[in-house]
């Protein structure tokens, strides 16, 4: 079930939140976690028992390792209170491996089966058969999830928990389930115990909702068109022109269409009394490709900061060693996103190019003209995403041998006009402006107009001047009005184009 199906808005949710604030405080989290579990199983009716089954697992787990702390207790107690350190040790080495196992067997056979047959073939040997798995829904994101809290007992940032109920609900929470943000436990550890939603913050949830399904719906969706199109050709009789349309199309995409389901997870988990930590923070406008993964996914960039970039030594040690661990970690990174060649090549050019800042070119880039350096992160994100797209390493390179302007069609079979129209003309503008922080900033300007400069500028209305606290209540008045018609006018349209069955994938449910 997709946030953006009139299933999901016009009967899931609504009867989710009628029967959530109608029962007990007591019964909340159980109705939570049933509707959860339900929201699951309408897509993957046979993978929800694998879920349940890490559920237990990792519970389990957090029981073993923990040092026996309550939930409502202070984190921070010595992991080895109470047991054995090196008992706890294995427990908790066990459990990484066991979640590792599930995601190895569930998104990675098929892609290993398939390079060890390559390999049998030319040796003479016959092929192994695929193991045909297919790919649960959100798997990467729950495991990583369910290890991060095993891992954080044990080492005593977070308390373990007695009651399973807890666990399951943090880890199968509908919003975040199937496409981020990671959430880490001890972040909701007090949230699931006991939370409070006022209007403001069910408001404050529905508003981020609505902002985030325009990023899906109005601009991912129409800009996925013309990025498939032209990514299905050949790229060898692509133009230069209509190739870079392309990629820039699919990096738009791309971010509006994860950024705009993480915005929908967090309003979704305000309604419900949850604050989940932000997941993007305006990555195209980063002066570096460090900085760029300072900003990208942040939930996933610092859950392999703190998993594995750290506890293999991090910044620590020899120059070689930090390279070394962040190259691993990038490789990582990319094979996180899928089993396929495409993916691990984008993480080892990210990864390269973080290697690359760290031994002087970013020093070169804070000497050079801000436009300048933003032109070398956006053409440096720009081609990494031609590798995240492309179906294979060939397609990738001809397609990068095109954007060169080394290619040779001569614009017949594939040219602008097919792709450009004045719809998807407005929508790359207000994606690329979108893409910045100028929209936010000019609603806080607006804001801050009509809720503070207002109070101090008298108005005048047949003459008469309306005293300063009336002027106020006029301009935020006005300025409430104005939001909610803005609002009302962008859902109308949402539902307009969902319901005439426009465009409509998710890019990071198959991760």
């Amino acid at each position: 079930m997709l946030f953006t199906e009139p299933a999901f808005q016009f009967l899931f949710l609504p009867l989710l939140l009628a029967v959530y604030f109608a029962v007990p405080r007591s019964w909340r989290n159980p109705v939570l976690l049933a509707a959860s579990l339900f929201f699951y199983a309408w897509g993957e009716k046979v993978f929800v028992f694998v879920m349940v089954a890490s559920i237990a697992f990792n519970w389990a787990m957090g029981l073993g390792v923990g040092p026996g702390a309550d939930p409502g207790a202070e984190p921070g107690a010595g992991p080895g209170a109470g047991r054995s350190a090196s008992r706890r040790k294995i427990l908790v080495s066990l459990a990484v491996a066991g979640n590792l196992l599930l995601l190895g067997v569930c998104k990675y056979s098929d892609f290993l089966v398939a390079n060890l047959n390559v390999l049998l073939a030319q040796a003479g040997l016959a092929p192994l058969r695929q193991p045909g798995i297919e790919l649960p829904i959100g798997i990467s994101f729950f495991t990583f999830q369910a290890m991060s809290y095993v891992i954080d007992v044990y080492r005593g940032v977070t308390p373990r928990t007695r009651n399973p109920l807890d666990v399951a609900l943090y880890i199968a929470l509908f919003p975040q389930l199937i496409a981020g943000p990671i959430v880490r436990y001890h972040d909701v550890a007090q949230q699931i115990i006991a939370r409070n939603v006022d209007t403001a913050k069910f408001a404050s949830g529905i508003r981020r909702f609505i902002i985030g399904l325009a990023k899906k719906v109005i601009i991912a969706n129409t800009l996925a068109l013309p990025a498939d199109h032209i990514f299905a050709a050949d790229p060898m009789q692509l133009p230069a022109a209509v190739a870079w349309l392309g990629i820039l199309c699919y990096s738009l995409q791309i971010y509006f269409d994860f950024s705009g389901y993480s915005d929908m997870a967090i309003g979704l988990g305000r309604m419900f009394g949850f604050e989940f930590l932000e997941n993007f923070n305006y990555p195209y406008i980063s002066r570096s490709i460090t900085e760029f993964w300072r900003r990208w996914h942040i939930s996933l960039s610092t859950w392999f900061r703190d998993y594995l970039y750290i506890p293999l030594g991090g910044n620590r040690g020899s120059s070689a060693s930090v390279y070394r661990n962040l190259l691993v970690v990038f490789v990582l990174c990319g094979l996180w996103h899928g089993a396929a060649w495409t993916f691990l090549v984008w993480g080892l050019f990210h990864g390269s190019f973080l290697v690359l800042e760290r031994l002087g070119l970013r020093r070169w880039l804070q000497r050079m003209p801000t436009l300048a350096v933003s032109a070398y992160t956006v053409l440096v994100f720009m081609v990494g995403w031609v590798f995240f797209r492309s179906e294979s390493l060939g397609q990738a390179g001809e397609f990068l041998l095109v954007m060169t302007g080394l290619g040779h069609a001569d614009g017949r079979v594939h040219h602008l006009d097919m792709y450009l129209n004045i719809e998807v003309l407005a929508v790359l503008l207000a994606g690329i402006i979108g893409a910045t922080p100028v929209p936010a900033m000019l609603y806080r300007r607006g804001q801050s107009w009509a809720l503070g400069e207002g109070r101090h500028r008298p108005k005048m209305v047949g003459g008469d001047a309306i005293s300063s606290a009336g002027a106020a209540t006029v301009a935020a008045s006005a300025w409430a009005a104005l939001e909610l018609l803005l609002l009302m006018a962008t859902l109308a349209y949402c539902i307009m184009l969902v319901a005439a069955g426009t465009y409509n994938p998710f890019i990071y449910f198959r991760f």
